[in-house]
C-alpha cells in the first residue's frame, strides 16, 4: 500500500473516530429534550444524505455512477445499517451514552468475525481478544445492587453485530467505488430504511417548543462522518478502521462525563478496562492491506469479469 493512501486513510478513520465519538451524546440529548429514538434516527439520517447529495448535485455528477452489483449491496448495507441504527438509538434510550457506547465498541470484533465467514483466517491473538472482552462485558453490566437494563444491552450488541456487517459489505465494493458514491448511495437506502420505520410506528411530529440543535448537528456529524468512514475503509480495509474508530469510545465517555453527569462504578472501570484491552490488542494482530478474493460469503459484490471476446467482433 503506498504511504500515501495509507496516511489518507489513517487520517480519514481517525477523523470518523472522533466525529462519532459526539453522536451517541448528541444523541442523548436529543431523546432527553423530547424526540424518540426513531425520530431521533429519522431526522439525523434524512438531514446527512441532503447534506451529501446537494453538493454533488451541484459540483460532482459524476459521483452518482456505480455498477448494479454495487448500487444493490450499498441497498443491503444501507438497510442493513438502518435497522443497527434503530436498535442503537432505542438502546440508548434505556442505557447511558457512556455504556452504551462501550458496549458498541464491540464491533471491531465483530467485524472479525464476519471477515472469517467471509474467508479470512483469525489469529489467536484475535480469540484471546475475545476472552478478554466476555467478563469485560459482564462487569460492565454490574451496576451495584441492580443490573443495567439487559435489553437494551442486548438491543445495542445487535447493533454493532449490524454495524460490522455493513462495513465489510462496503468494503467490498469499494474497491471500484469512490468513497462518496458508496456513502450517498448507503445513507439513502438507511435513511429509506429508517424513516419508514419512523412512519410506520412512531409518526409524531415533534412539539414546536422542542430545540432541534440536537439533531442538526447529528446530521452534519453524520455526513462527514461517513465520508471519513468509508475513505479509511477504502485505503486501510474495515478491520483496520475498526480498530481506529475505537477513539471514539474515549470522546464519548469523556463528554458523557462531563456533559451528561454519567457515571461509572469501580467494578465497571474495571469491566470496560478489560474489553478496551481487548479491542485495542487488535493492533498487534498482523493486518496487511486487504485484496479483493474471488470467494467467500460477499463473492457475489464482485463486479463481473468480462472477457474481451465477450465483444462483438472479438475473436
Amino acid at each position: 500500500m503506498p504511504d500515501i493512501l495509507k496516511t489518507k486513510g489513517l487520517k480519514a478513520a481517525i477523523s470518523s473516530a472522533l466525529l462519532l465519538g459526539l453522536a451517541p451524546v448528541f444523541g442523548k440529548q436529543a431523546i432527553l429534550l423530547g424526540f424518540s429514538p426513531l425520530a431521533v434516527v429519522a431526522f439525523r439520517t434524512t438531514g446527512a444524505v441532503l447534506l451529501l447529495m446537494i453538493p454533488l448535485l451541484l459540483f460532482n455528477r459524476k459521483y452518482f455512477y456505480i455498477y448494479p452489483v454495487g448500487l444493490i449491496g450499498c441497498v443491503v448495507a444501507g438497510v442493513i445499517n438502518g435497522i443497527g441504527s434503530i436498535l442503537y438509538y432505542t438502546a440508548l434510550s434505556h442505557l447511558d451514552a457512556s455504556i452504551g457506547q462501550l458496549l458498541y465498541s464491540f464491533y471491531p470484533l465483530f467485524v472479525a468475525f464476519w471477515l472469517l465467514l467471509d474467508r479470512h483466517p483469525l489469529s489467536r491473538l484475535t480469540i484471546f481478544r475475545l476472552g478478554l472482552a466476555l467478563p469485560g462485558i459482564y462487569l460492565l453490566l454490574q451496576t451495584g445492587g441492580a443490573h443495567v437494563d439487559i435489553e437494551g444491552a442486548v438491543m445495542m450488541l445487535g447493533a454493532a453485530i449490524l454495524y460490522a456487517l455493513h462495513l465489510i459489505i462496503n468494503q467490498r465494493i469499494l474497491y471500484e467505488v469512490p468513497a462518496p458514491t458508496v456513502a450517498f448511495y448507503t445513507l439513502s437506502a438507511m435513511a429509506i430504511t429508517v424513516t419508514a420505520a419512523y412512519l410506520i410506528f412512531n409518526p409524531q411530529i415533534p412539539s414546536t417548543d422542542i430545540t432541534w440543535w440536537p439533531i442538526l448537528a447529528m446530521a452534519l456529524i453524520t455526513f462527514l462522518s461517513r465520508l471519513a468512514l468509508f475513505q479509511g475503509v477504502k485505503h486501510l480495509g474495515g478491520l483496520q478502521t475498526a480498530i481506529l474508530g475505537l477513539g471514539e469510545l474515549i470522546i464519548t465517555v469523556v463528554l458523557s462525563y462531563f456533559w451528561l453527569g454519567d457515571r461509572l462504578s469501580l467494578i465497571q472501570w474495571i469491566g470496560a478496562g478489560l474489553l478496551s484491552a481487548s479491542l485495542f490488542l487488535v493492533g498487534y494482530d498482523k493486518l496487511t492491506p486487504d485484496k479483493r478474493k474471488t470467494t467467500g460469503m460477499l463473492a457475489w459484490l464482485n463486479p463481473p469479469k468480462i472477457n474481451p471476446t465477450d465483444y462483438p467482433g472479438q475473436q
